[in-house]
């Protein structure tokens, strides 16, 4: 049922290569499919995504998940409770080192270890993460323990927003960085870095971006989420085919959106042909909000100092991550829905598949860096 209605939706984005489903279903008319006008609200930083939504300026959002735990539990100001029905993308983030630095990592199998080794005999080791709520933040913080670096001993995490990222590195301000596509190709092709691992390397498969709506949108306007989700899932379909990816990079490379060299921003696609950290859209239930992503994310903020330690998070998971909202939207589209809520995490080295009523679902490999297990009825 397509849902009509002047009240424009407003959707907040960064320039990234995962903001690439929101930016196809607008281009492509899919949300005026379903009966809605959205408009895009490309912004600076996280930081301004997250004030929007606390302050009620935005409806929804793409979105870091461990920042929707902070906005719902009032860690940067306004508490404002939102809700994850849909998540965006998975992986594509990039480990990336100063030129001169990553000459100083000595190769290897083992990544991690050989850049703390080089990182503890720098001087001043900064590193730079999109914002201290990120997955980046996480997926970095637990590269590096898995090779006994610690965060505030070890080496010193600053925010840059992603679109700062490349002058912050050759300038000096850090020796390296974590933040999502197109940023590390961008930086290889500026000459000031090299991607030295990649979200895959910390987690393979690892949940990125979500769409987040504020919890009194969803239940006021029900329809208009479910319809903003369709759209979505739609894009993302058209995004995660590799034909594609030559027209998805000239629609992000315009000025309204990322305004970037088109070839950085493919080679960041699926479909690209270029090496490195590519976002992940549609296959693997990659748009399911499994709630045991969500059980890890705030264990982790939990194990920083990110979140009281009081915070009850079976319940707040509960709370945001809303996969029956997933079901109730998008079960009449054909979508793989898995028949549980949580998985566990980091248990298949190899391709799997997940069993579901709407058909067995093919699956990629999820496996962690230190070859931990996350049970999330434990948790």
């Amino acid at each position: 049922m397509t849902v009509t209605t002047a009240e424009p939706l407003r959707l907040g984005l960064l320039r990234l290569t995962d903001s690439a489903p929101a930016i196809v279903a607008h281009e492509l008319g899919y949300f005026a499919d379903e009966g809605i006008e959205v408009r895009l609200s490309v912004e600076p930083s996280w930081a301004n995504v997250a004030d929007k939504l606390a302050h009620r300026a935005l409806e929804a959002a793409v979105m870091l998940p461990p920042l929707v735990f902070a906005i719902a539990l009032g860690l940067r100001g306004r508490a404002e409770p939102l809700v994850v029905p849909y998540c965006v993308s998975q992986g594509g983030d990039a480990i990336v080192a100063r030129t001169d630095f990553a000459a100083k990592i000595a190769s290897g199998p083992d990544k991690a270890r050989a850049f703390v080794a080089a990182l503890r005999a720098q001087p001043d080791p900064t590193l730079g993460v999109v914002h201290d709520h990120s997955t980046h933040s996480l997926l970095l913080r637990y590269w590096l323990a898995s090779a006994g670096a610690v965060a505030g001993r070890d080496y010193r995490l600053i925010v840059t927003p992603p679109a700062q990222t490349v002058e912050a590195l050759e300038s000096g301000r850090i020796l390296g960085f974590c933040a999502g596509a197109p940023w590390g190709e961008v930086a290889r092709r500026a000459g000031v870095g090299e991607t030295v691992a990649t979200s895959d390397d910390v987690w393979r498969s690892a949940p990125e971006k979500c769409l987040a709506a504020r919890r009194s949108f969803a239940q006021s306007r029900p329809e208009r989420l479910a319809a903003l989700m369709r759209a979505l899932y739609r894009a993302a379909a058209f995004c995660e085919a590799r034909d594609n990816a030559p027209y998805v990079a000239s629609l992000l490379a315009r000025a309204t959106y990322l305004d970037l060299d088109s070839h950085a921003i493919l080679a960041s696609l699926p479909g690209g042909t270029q090496a490195g950290a590519r976002p992940r859209f549609f296959a693997g239930a990659a748009t399911f909000p499994w709630r045991s992503h969500g059980l890890w994310f705030l264990g982790q903020m939990r194990r920083w100092g990110l979140v009281p330690e009081e915070t009850d998070a079976a319940a707040l998971v509960a709370s945001v991550y809303r996969p029956d909202l997933y079901r109730s939207a998008l079960g009449g589209v054909g979508a793989a829905a898995p028949d549980g809520d949580m998985k566990i995490e980091g248990a298949h080295a190899e391709a799997w598949t997940l069993p579901a009523g709407t058909g067995a679902i093919p699956m990629g490999p999820d496996t962690f860096c230190d070859g931990a297990l996350f049970d999330p009825a434990r948790a």
